[in-house]
């Protein structure tokens, strides 16, 4: 615990607390936000639809999802492709890696099948579709962009998303999570004003992780949730906002709740929204 304790510490007392503080205030002024834990969808509602299809973003809105949180890769002709994975193998009925493969070749395949045969028509989105989607929706929840550059660097992957995503002004507030450190920095500086949130399976064991916490334009922390919730010494010390992933318990729903933790990443945002709403809803 002495270890743990010093390591709170050292966050605290490295935070630059005039930036965080101006977040703090930026962030008040942002709907929803109410003291309450943040329910985002995974992938969008991947419990009950194949991930990171429009299907799935549809559902994430109309069960009512704070957030929407999604993944995105470059296509070898330079278009922002929304998967997961590096390759199109496990969720299509085609083979190859999306950064060897042109947006129009990856869009022949079937994207959902591989779930249930009813989503035989669903494809692989390039991130404006689902832009449209969530403006023709009314989404004004947050969209959370993961920059998936942890195994393949994408060269011009931040310029070209800050360019989509600058280039109009949206219904919802959009933020960047990335478990590359460098990604982070370049997204910082073409957009120093958005939020930028740094994704790790844990904090304490690596030094690189400590830096990441420790790193002055990142605002944000996302978690893996069983080591935040291990830990609640950790999600107190911080004044950044932590949100976990991926909670898909009901108990850990519950303890992230009650921790009043900013925000939970899960593949089940409907019952999450309900858990959290009886938990409001007993007498205090």
């Amino acid at each position: 615990m002495n270890f743990l304790s010093s390591v709170f510490n050292k966050i605290l007392t490295q935070l630059d607390k005039k930036r965080v503080n101006k977040f703090k205030t930026e962030q008040a002024l942002k709907p929803n936000l109410n003291s309450k834990t943040l329910v985002f969808a995974h992938r969008g509602s991947k419990s009950n639809n194949p991930e990171n299809t429009l299907a799935a973003f549809r559902e994430a809105i109309r069960v009512q999802s704070d957030g929407i949180e999604l993944d995105v890769h470059l296509s070898l002709d330079n278009e922002l492709i929304i998967i997961h994975d590096e390759k199109i193998d496990r969720t299509t009925n085609g083979k190859g890696l999306v950064r060897k493969m042109t947006s129009a070749n990856i869009q022949k395949f079937d994207a959902g099948s591989w779930y249930h045969p009813n989503f035989a028509d669903e494809k692989i989105p390039r991130l404006s579709e689902v832009l449209k989607l969530l403006t023709d929706l009314s989404f004004s929840g947050y969209l959370n962009i993961e920059i998936k550059t942890d195994k393949f660097n994408y060269p011009g992957i931040e310029k070209k998303l800050s360019e989509l995503m600058t280039e109009s002004k949206w219904p919802f507030i959009y933020i960047y999570s990335s478990f590359n450190l460098q990604s982070l920095k370049r997204i910082h500086e073409l957009e120093p004003k958005i939020e930028i949130n740094y994704l790790t399976k844990n904090i304490l064991h690596l030094k690189k992780r400590q830096e990441g916490i420790l790193t002055d334009f990142i605002t944000g922390i996302h978690p893996r949730r069983n080591y935040a919730l291990k830990h609640p010494l950790l999600l107190k010390a911080s004044n950044r906002p932590f949100r976990l992933w991926t909670v898909n318990q009901e108990s850990e729903m519950r303890k992230a709740f009650q921790q009043n933790v900013a925000g939970i990443i899960t593949d089940y945002p409907e019952q999450a929204l309900k858990i959290r709403q009886q938990i409001q809803e007993q007498p205090k």
